[in-house]
């Protein structure tokens, strides 16, 4: 996904011109110039956002990191900036990496948050635990605008506690100049090929890293069969020795900066990489993958409920939820941002892949039951603290033992030739 910029001047046109001196000053300036529109912000009803303006309110809000226009590209829309001007309500915004961190800040109740941003099976879980509170939809008309697939989800059955932000799918993110393969054949294996041992990064939370196992395993990643998830963490056992780093956001640095080779990543993050390093590719392996969708909550016990709305209200303005989905190039479940995207990415297999293969080769997770959840969070606890296997782990005993068998050595001698000096 392209990024809206303010247009550059095209110098090798303009000293084309300037030493031809055959076309006009006019034309120069068209062919010179790529114009882009900078975004703009045109809200449905100004009235409604009024309502607080005076009254000193602040909210905080707590997403995923990189996961909001901020507007440090020029041209782009400071979301978080536009909500204040417009509202007269503070915005206090704080990240999270995982949907587990969310949910322990949350439980701990070290921190109170009056919008959040979790994913599927998470929303799920909370609404089970009375940990979110129902919306008041007369606070956010732009609902309307949320595609009628993206309503009523397995996780929200009656959609009364979530408003879907974003969506898209987990595939695997490659350098395709180091990585001898056919895009049609990649499968989660690769992440297990020893041909690329500390060259794997794998992610650094159970959810997803069981996913992964059990699809390969050829499970459902919504399995709750204790055998099947004991096979899958002996599987991430397996991997673990070639590994190089078990870790989430910082999956953008390493892949972007060429430190590692292979990593599972989401599809919108994977598409920002790729525009900064283009020996990058990302392919949904074909024995199929998650699909995942992001959705906009209030925590009970937040302060401010109607403000939080309203923020919620304003996040599905068409203006706002296309410059957060150009800056953050997931997939978007809002039909007016949506249509305001170019051909190009609307057509484009990663964003936006075809019904067939969310069809066929797509699962929404669903929230497991308390004892599988415990289950999956024990095995992957003992599997992330278990003796690393690598070879790498005999290197420092190897060392010390040849340290020691070199002083044993240097000592023997010396006592050999003070016997000789001696006789």
């Amino acid at each position: 996904m392209k990024r809206k910029l303010l247009s550059l001047f095209l110098l090798p046109a303009a000293m084309l011109n300037l030493l031809s001196g055959c076309a006009s000053s006019e034309k120069t300036a068209e062919e010179a110039e790529e114009e882009i529109t900078a975004q703009t912000l045109t809200v449905s009803d100004p009235d409604y956002y009024t309502r607080f303006k005076d009254d000193g309110l602040s909210i905080n809000v707590y997403n995923w990191g990189e996961y909001i226009s901020t507007g440090a590209d020029e041209g782009t829309l400071d979301v978080n900036s536009e909500f204040e001007k417009l509202t007269g309500i503070k915005v206090n915004y704080t990240n999270y990496a995982t949907n587990e961190e969310l949910y322990a800040k949350l439980k701990g109740g070290g921190a109170t948050y009056d919008v959040i941003i979790p994913s599927d099976y998470m929303i799920s879980k909370m609404i089970k635990e009375d940990m979110i509170q129902e919306l008041d939809f007369e606070n956010i008309p732009n609902f309307g605008y949320i595609m009628d697939n993206f309503r009523n989800m397995e996780y929200d059955p009656e959609n009364a506690y979530s408003v879907p932000y974003t969506w898209g799918t987990v595939g695997i993110i490659y350098d395709e100049t180091m990585v001898d393969m056919d895009e049609e054949d990649i499968d989660w294996d690769l992440l297990w090929d020893e041909t690329y041992a500390d060259q794997i990064l794998m992610f650094d939370n159970p959810r997803d890293a069981f996913a992964i196992s059990e699809l390969l395993l050829g499970y459902s990643l919504n399995t709750e069969n204790p055998e099947e998830l004991a096979d899958a963490a002996e599987k991430l056992k397996e991997q673990k020795r070639i590994v190089q780093a078990y870790v989430m956001d910082e999956i953008f640095d390493k892949m972007g900066a060429g430190d590692a080779l292979i990593a599972p990543y989401y599809a919108g993050d994977a598409l920002t990489i790729m525009e900064e390093n283009d020996s990058l590719n990302f392919v949904v392996p074909k024995s199929g993958t998650n699909l995942f969708v992001d959705a906009m909550c209030i925590p009970v016990g937040a302060k401010q409920k109607e403000a939080a709305e309203m923020y919620i209200n304003f996040m599905c303005e068409p203006d706002i939820a296309f410059a957060n989905i150009d800056y953050i190039c997931y997939s978007t479940p809002h039909s007016a941002a949506f249509e305001m995207l170019d051909e190009e990415v609307r057509n484009d297999p990663i964003s936006y892949p075809d019904e067939e293969l969310i069809a066929e080769r797509t699962t929404v997770f669903v929230n497991l039951s308390d004892e599988a959840n415990k289950r999956m969070q024990d095995l992957w606890t003992e599997m992330k603290s278990a003796e690393d296997e690598t070879t790498n782990k005999w290197l420092m005993p190897a060392f010390l033992v040849l340290c020691l068998a070199t002083v044993v050595f240097v000592l023997i001698r010396r006592h050999i030739k003070n016997k000789k000096d001696i006789f």
